[in-house]
C-alpha cells in the first residue's frame, strides 16, 4: 500500500487551483477540467473536486487483487473512475474517509 493522493471538495476548480498555485509557485497541473483538477505540489498530489463527485479523503495505491479482497472484506462494491482507476472508499470514525485505489498497467 502506497500513499497516492489527498482530495478536497471545492465549489470552484478553477479558483481553487489558481489558490494552490499562487501559494505554491513549483505547483504542477497535472490535469484540469470544470469539474476536477489533479495538481502536484511538494511531491503530493491533491485532487480538487465539486462537492457532489466524492467525499473528502486520503488515498492509498493497492493492487488489483487486494482492492479485490479489501471490497470484499468491507462488503463495497469497486467503482470505475473515468481515468479508468478502480476503487473503494471507506468511513471512519470522524468523518474520515479512505480511497483504495487501482490504476491499470499502461497499454
Amino acid at each position: 500500500m502506497q500513499f497516492d493522493h489527498i482530495a478536497y471538495r471545492v465549489p470552484d476548480v478553477a479558483r481553487a487551483v489558481a489558490w494552490i498555485g499562487d501559494l505554491l509557485p513549483a505547483m504542477r497541473v497535472l490535469y484540469q477540467d470544470e469539474s476536477w483538477a489533479l495538481v502536484e505540489a511538494s511531491g503530493v498530489k491533491i485532487a480538487l473536486v465539486q462537492p457532489d463527485q466524492h467525499p473528502d479523503h486520503l488515498a492509498f495505491r493497492v493492487d488489483a487483487q487486494r482492492l479485490a479482497e479489501l471490497a470484499a472484506e468491507h462488503e463495497r462494491g469497486i467503482e470505475t473512475h473515468r481515468d479508468a482507476s478502480r476503487g473503494i472508499y471507506l468511513e471512519g470514525p470522524g468523518n474520515l474517509t479512505i480511497e483504495l485505489i487501482h490504476y491499470p498497467e499502461p497499454s
